[in-house]
């Protein structure tokens, strides 16, 4: 496995393991799907210090070069607008169904956690669903702590939803 900063030409493999969160389960907030305009939108607002990276399977040797199906995709995202708030980030972190269980959530935390170190942030938050207890397990792995809940913030297919609060101190 391998991972690297997304380019533009992973928008359609981002926005095919994103969408399938939006429709069909509580891991994002979003509701409705992206189109790859806006795909391409979010990995142009994600470079920089607020980078997304992508896992995918390393090419094996006199493999085409195609675009092989990512596993993954992550990203570092400011956490508040106010300047105050300039030294924290937020993270994300999507794993394709067919690579869960498998390493690849640790992998791209684990250098989210570095490349944040690498860019001087302070602190990282993560904010979670209660419901998605892989994530919660994958945060406090890599030495997240649980630092509060907010009760009933979010509402999607007809479900109140509480969130899980995470942080990193660097």
């Amino acid at each position: 496995m391998q991972v690297r900063r997304a380019t533009l030409e992973d928008a359609e493999e981002i926005m095919r393991i994103y969408n399938t969160e939006v429709t069909g389960s509580l891991v994002t907030f979003d509701m409705v799907a992206r189109n790859l305009n806006e795909q391409r939108s979010w990995i142009l607002s994600h470079q920089g210090a607020y980078p997304a990276i992508v896992a995918l399977e390393a090419p094996r040797p006199n493999a085409s070069n195609h675009l092989q199906p990512l596993a993954g995709f992550a990203a570092l995202s400011p956490y508040r607008e106010r300047p105050a708030y300039s030294t924290t980030v937020e993270d994300s972190v999507y794993v394709d169904k067919e690579w869960r269980g498998k390493g690849v959530g640790k992998l791209l935390l684990t250098e989210l956690v570095k490349l944040a170190t690498a860019h001087g942030f302070h602190s990282i938050i993560a904010r979670t669903v209660r419901e998605n207890e892989s994530s919660i397990a994958l945060h406090k792995s890599c030495g997240f702590e649980v630092v509060g809940t907010e009760i009933q913030v979010g509402r999607k297919f007809g479900r109140w939803l509480d969130v899980v609060v995470l942080q990193k101190l660097l």
